[in-house]
């Protein structure tokens, strides 16, 4: 699950499934294959200069970072003429640090990272860049932005923000209502942003009270064992927010145990789980807030602007970006159908 994300730079985009298509433009040339499921195609399909683009990310252990990979690749597969160099995950930011550094080796036209660790990486990202070699950093941001050339990833403060709000909506003709929260990793700065955002939000709703939280693990066992102890801990509440929706499938196993449906949910990042709950509307979950892994798609799409020396579809500048920070879109029942071909397993 990401990390370390700062809410920085422009907002682009509206939606996470519009985030490969707006990037689209970024160049010509797609080849002539049928989009993958969870895959805009770009826009033009003439030929242009061969790109090489490296890939490295962290090992997936998670659906999220699993999907990460499988935009990428997908993306890829698209464009006649560009080729992936990609490496093996790894959580061992030693490991990671070598591999990127083979690809630097191998001279590859243009690097995207999603750094384990981006602080930790930062160095290796600052050598590439000082090779001549642009860096797209994918979502966990190095230190320096001497050490990208561009950055792209998730709002996670937005995820938050948007979660609140959403909540808040649905409970504004109710008084004295009651939320709680089921947080990630509490070690992790994502965390704390994405509190901050749903704190934030729910101050513009003065008949809600946030009245518990706790820290889960991203994981299912995780979700099930802190969704148990709220659910003794708390009797009578209104909604729940809950920060991913792989611990979601803990969190739902435990509500469905103990009995209980007499509050709403909302989740987050987007798993094709959660948009088939949100579609079947039988269970307390109603909607999920979007931390797209389409942007490794976009990822790719940007790489290979870089490398064909081009700029973005739909902008007057003839370059892209520095930063991309992408819309935590909510999705509920009227717009799932929409979003289902993003999820990820």
């Amino acid at each position: 699950m990401p990390e370390l994300t700062s809410r920085r730079g422009l907002l682009f985009g509206s939606a996470a499934i519009g985030a490969g298509a707006l990037l689209a433009g970024c160049t010509s040339n797609e080849s002539g294959d049928e989009p993958a499921a969870n895959d805009q195609p770009a826009a033009d399909d003439k030929p242009g200069k061969e790109v090489t683009i490296g890939f490295a990310g962290p090992q997936a252990d998670h659906g999220w970072l699993n999907a990460i990979n499988d935009n990428a690749k997908s993306r890829a597969k698209k464009y006649s003429d560009v080729t992936l160099e990609i490496t093996e995950g790894s959580n061992d930011t030693a490991a990671q640090i070598g591999q990127i550094e083979t690809l630097i080796n191998k001279k590859v036209d243009v690097l995207v990272v999603l750094p384990a660790d981006g602080k930790a990486l930062t160095q290796v990202g600052l050598k590439a860049m000082r090779a001549r070699i642009p860096v797209v950093n994918l979502d966990r941001i190095f230190n320096s932005p001497q050490a990208y050339r561009c950055w792209i990833g998730g709002d996670n403060y937005g995820m938050g923000l948007n979660a609140g709000h959403y909540i808040g909506e649905k409970l504004k003709g109710k008084s004295d209502a009651k939320v709680i929260e089921l947080a990630g990793l509490d070690n992790l700065e994502l965390t704390q942003q994405r509190t901050q955002g749903f704190d934030d939000a729910l101050k513009n709703y003065p008949n809600i009270k946030k009245v518990a939280r706790q820290a889960a693990e991203f994981t299912v066992e995780s979700g099930q064992a802190k969704m148990a102890q709220l659910l003794q801990a708390q009797s009578k509440f209104d909604a729940l927010w809950n920060h991913d929706d792989d611990q979601g499938v803990g969190a739902l196993r435990a509500i469905e145990q103990a009995g209980r449906d007499d509050f709403l949910m909302v989740g987050g990042a987007g798993a094709l789980s959660a948009f088939q709950a949100i579609k079947q509307d039988n269970g307390v979950l109603k909607a999920t807030v979007l931390y797209p892994p389409t942007m490794a798609a976009s990822a790719i799409d940007l790489a290979r602007a870089l490398g064909q020396g081009d700029g973005v579809s739909g902008m007057a500048e003839f370059e892209i970006p520095a930063s991309i920070t992408l819309y935590s879109a909510v999705v509920d029942k009227d717009n799932v159908d929409q979003y289902m071909p993003t999820g990820f397993k």
